[in-house]
């Protein structure tokens, strides 16, 4: 039994990077922001929420890899509830993580704690899962649960906004009144699907932009709202600056004045804060 324990943790964590999870106190201010828990959702094939029944502690000898000031844990789990998951997964599940250590170099007490866990099937019929990311057991509060349904719902609609790669190409078309003009921004992304910027200059108005979500440009599509999903695939992957490669306007005024719509564009869509290690940021 203990041989067996070993090799599926040790296969477990292969492939798993190497980070403390976070934890919340429901008296304290939630310290995840959107994009944290966007980070942690879109990459997460199963979230799950869920209560420790066990929490067996890894001989330090037999997890050299857990980083310093942590201690390895084997968890057995309790699902109480699917939140994402084709298929589902079992009533009791298996997974391996590490606990920071206090200034006494003890784990916190997680047994019979709840938790929404966000995780990839290893051996789904046996309820051996791996953590999607090292720190993606987070407590469960209801707000919590309320923003990560809220997001899933988001991820998995059918008009979902995609992952955006780079940007494409961006040009500025000057209208036939000084002053007027039409800037477009499109942008290459993960899936293959369609997304791009225009951001309209109209002589004694304020410029307005848009995103659209199709080939052709939707005449009723809007900026998005913050803390929304086409906000997070905007405003924490977009470059800070236009990209000198992407220009393709005719003059270098025109270039200049894509360069200026685009940093409308990301003054609009403000600052993308996280908690979360920057080398978790996956999209």
């Amino acid at each position: 039994m203990h041989k067996i324990l070993l090799v599926f943790i040790t296969l477990l964590w292969a492939i798993s990077a190497n980070f403390p999870a976070f934890s919340q106190s429901d008296t304290s201010p939630d310290p995840l922001q959107y994009a944290d828990l966007a980070d942690l959702s879109v990459n997460a094939p199963i979230i799950a929420k869920i209560t420790v029944k066990q929490a067996i502690k890894v001989d330090p000898e037999r997890a050299p890899d857990a980083p310093q000031g942590t201690q390895r844990h084997y968890i057995v789990a309790t699902t109480n509830a699917l939140i994402r998951g084709q298929g589902g997964i079992p009533e009791t599940i298996r997974y391996v993580i590490d606990l920071p250590l206090n200034e006494r170099g003890r784990a916190p007490k997680i047994k019979k704690k709840t938790f929404i866990i966000f995780a990839r099937n290893l051996l789904a019929s046996n309820g051996d899962i791996q953590l999607a990311a090292p720190d993606a057991q987070i407590d469960w509060t209801p707000a919590r649960d309320q923003r990560v349904r809220s997001l899933v719902r988001e991820i998995v609609a059918r008009d979902a906004p995609p992952a955006v790669a780079r940007i494409g190409n961006a040009f500025h078309v000057p209208g036939t009144i000084i002053g007027e003009g039409e800037t477009q921004i499109f942008m290459e992304t993960n899936s293959g699907d369609p997304v791009s910027i225009t951001v309209l200059s109209r002589e004694g108005q304020k410029k307005i932009w848009a995103v659209s979500l199709s080939e052709i440009v939707d005449e009723a599509a809007r900026a998005p709202v913050r803390n929304t999903l086409l906000w997070y695939r905007l405003a924490c992957f977009l470059p800070r600056s236009l990209p000198e490669e992407s220009l393709t306007s005719d003059s270098a005024a025109d270039a200049n004045q894509a360069r200026r719509d685009y940093d409308l564009v990301v003054q609009d869509l403000g600052n993308c804060p996280r908690t979360r290690p920057a080398k978790y940021r996956i999209q």
